[in-house]
């Protein structure tokens, strides 16, 4: 085995993943006390060393990782993403860098590249977003041909809610959420409009419990689809492995008789 190829093994023992999880979930704590006023004014520079300290161990580790890989490093999108985080972090701290030293906190998400179900959940949402696109263009439709139906049926009574297409499409989006979409706009637009329950109920059963599910129907049905992949992945390597034992245990019986033969 290669020294590269032994620095590549050694990175995807479980010991070393978990460490860098400890390391990154530390450092995710150290950044939120750096919030508080009166822990920096006690121990800030404590905590200022903390986090280089942790810094340090991620660039050590996309150090080692580009070079057991090289450029193939960059080949895995979950490395780019590593890569990208810790570029981030170590920019300088000068005024015109300010609103990306905000970003470290984004380190954290290295939780996701680090842990396989965490991965899982990801990718199956990113592969259901070609669906979803559909599903969003669906509810675009829907939102617009509301908004302008509220905004010439209720917006001369409450123009604060509806008075404009971008008003109406706001408060319903409210609406969609239930937030408060009942006492907070709904009975009160009742009070002027009796029988505005006709539009609003037909709304929320189009937007909330029918094209929402969609939704997550979509990417609970990718997430399945990224499972059975990976575990489909996992058993063609065992295969594999397993084929592989079976010819060098083979090969060394044909070697055993060849000697007795001889």
């Amino acid at each position: 085995m290669t020294p590269r190829e032994r620095v590549s093994a050694f990175l995807e023992t479980p010991t070393v993943r978990n460490a860098i999880i400890g390391v990154i979930l530390f450092n995710a704590v150290i950044l939120g006390l750096e919030t508080s006023q009166v822990v920096m004014a006690r121990a800030g520079g404590l905590l200022h060393l903390l986090d280089t300290l942790c810094l340090t161990v991620f660039v050590a580790e996309i150090a080692a990782k580009l070079y057991a890989r090289r450029l193939g490093f960059f080949r895995s999108g979950w490395n780019l993403f590593d890569f990208v985080i810790v570029a981030v972090a170590m920019a300088p701290a000068a005024q015109g860098f300010a609103v990306l030293r905000v970003l470290r906190i984004l380190r954290v998400l290295r939780v996701i590249s680090v842990t396989p179900r965490l991965r899982r959940v990801v990718e199956g949402f990113i592969s259901a977003l070609p669906g979803m696109g559909s599903v969003f263009l669906l509810m675009g439709i829907i939102f617009y041909a509301a908004s302008v139906m509220a905004t010439k049926l209720f917006g001369a009574s409450f123009p604060e809610w509806f008075g404009t297409l971008g008003r109406s499409g706001y408060s319903l989006f409210q609406v969609m959420t239930l937030e408060s979409w009942s006492m907070g706009i709904v009975r009160p637009v009742m009070e002027v409009y009796p029988l505005a329950w006709a539009f609003f109920v037909p709304f929320i059963l189009m937007t909330t419990f029918a094209v929402m599910n969609l939704v997550v129907g979509l990417i609970v049905n990718s997430m399945q689809e990224a499972h059975g992949e990976e575990e489909h992945a996992m058993t063609d390597a065992y295969r594999d492995e397993v084929l592989t034992r079976l010819a060098a245990i083979e090969a060394k019986l044909d070697s055993s008789r060849m000697d007795r033969t001889g």
